[in-house]
């Protein structure tokens, strides 16, 4: 196979650069918008890259795992056009639904920030390794650092590793939830051997070494001397066991802010795919708040941490799936707006009974833009407007990207 001399014109989703051939379109791995490359292709893939002409946005990488961790994707990309390319990733994405609004900067991230991590530790021989996949591989690269994640978690990592030594299955990968929090790391180990138990003591005693806040294992929660506590607009919330966070407090700060300002003099609020209060807690600040949340562990979460009084006004809760039995638009009468944050697979069903209902504001949260852009189109057709939207880089250097979008009903 010969070598093909290709020019990258653009930067996709998935931060690969695209190159175009007359047999197509061709993703080369690594390479910037403007530079120009020899590869080899085969199916629409470039290997065996060569850079011939550098683009003057490359900067150096700040990890020395990059070239071969999954963790991140655009490291190489100065920090004007990174954000700028993550909010076309946005506009663009809008834009096939035929959605054309003025989408604001990125809210940028730094370094040293995301407090939430999931690391994978699998047996090598006599040894174990940590850390995160290869690119497209099952190939473990086992991580001495990471400047994605805050300080605590990076220095933990030999203790973790330690951790994992004990917990090994005999078959397969050991996979780690690590939330930083207040009060020390909450750690939580799945796929644990299933004996685990008889190492009590040790695991125990290599807890404390780690002054680790809590440990759970296989879902049982085996070692807790401080609750691991994170303060949502100044209640203190202990959210379950490897159960979902926002990864930064920046982050989750930004995003609290854009929904509270675009809720504005709302008095009635519906918090739905609500998680352990995130959003809900701060609204009830200054209006009444109906929260509605699947997942059990969640749902008390945050009504344990309602059950201290910090002068909120009412605060009610439901667990429900809104997957399978979203809130109808006649519940929905007499909230004056309703917030909205589901997982990656968006909201469908929900949005579909929000473009019936009366609800004169709705916030949309998403961390998916093709999700959020069909829900948002679904609401448009409703008879929505949309009135802003803000991404959140609240994955730094990954291709994933966070959206608050604002729509009103006139």
């Amino acid at each position: 196979m010969r070598d093909t001399h290709l020019r990258v014109s653009e930067l996709g989703h998935r931060g690969d650069g695209i190159a175009q051939i007359d047999g197509g379109q061709v993703y080369v791995a690594g390479a910037l918008p403007g530079e120009t490359v020899t590869a080899q292709v085969d199916k629409g893939r470039a290997s065996k890259i060569e850079l011939v002409e550098r683009s003057p946005d490359r900067i150096e990488p700040i990890c020395r795992h990059f070239e071969t961790c999954g963790g991140c994707s655009v490291q190489h990309l100065a920090e004007a056009p990174y954000l700028e390319w993550k909010r076309q990733i946005v506009v663009k994405t809008l834009a096939d639904r035929g959605i054309e609004t003025e989408v604001s900067p990125v809210v940028a991230s730094k370094p040293g920030t995301r407090r939430r991590a999931v690391l994978t530790a699998v047996r090598a021989g006599r040894h174990i390794l940590l850390g995160y996949h290869e690119k497209a591989s099952h190939k473990l690269v086992n991580i001495s650092e990471c400047p994605v994640l805050v300080p605590q978690i990076v220095a933990a990592l030999p203790g973790l590793k330690n951790l994992s030594a004990e917990m090994m299955p005999k078959k397969g990968e050991l996979r780690i939830n690590v939330l930083a929090t207040g009060n020390g790391l909450d750690v939580a180990f799945d796929n644990a051997d299933r004996k685990y138990d008889k190492r009590f003591a040790a695991l125990t005693q290599l807890a404390v070494e780690q002054d680790l806040a809590r440990l759970t294992v296989n879902g049982e929660t085996l070692f807790q001397v401080r609750p691991p506590a994170l303060d949502m607009g100044g209640l203190a919330v202990v959210p379950p066991p490897a159960g979902f966070t926002q990864a930064t407090l920046d982050a989750e700060e930004a995003l609290s802010k854009l929904v509270l300002e675009g809720i504005g003099k709302a008095k009635k609020v519906a918090d739905l795919f609500a998680g352990v209060g995130t959003f809900a807690l701060r609204i009830a600040r200054s209006a009444s708040v109906h929260a509605v949340e699947g997942d059990a562990a969640a749902i008390h979460s945050l009504d344990q941490a309602l059950r201290v009084p910090q002068g909120l006004k009412k605060v009610t809760h439901e667990r429900r799936d809104l997957f399978r039995r979203p809130l109808m638009k006649a519940e929905m009468e007499g909230f004056d707006a309703v917030v909205f944050d589901p997982p990656r697979a968006g909201a469908q069903a929900q949005a579909e009974q929000i473009a019936a209902s009366k609800v004169r504001t709705v916030i949309a949260v998403s961390c998916n833009p093709a999700t959020l852009a069909r829900d948002l189109r679904t609401l448009v057709d409703g008879g929505y407007s949309v009135q802003s939207v803000t991404p959140v880089d609240q994955f730094l250097f990954s291709p994933h990207i966070e959206c608050v979008a604002v729509l009103k009903r006139e």
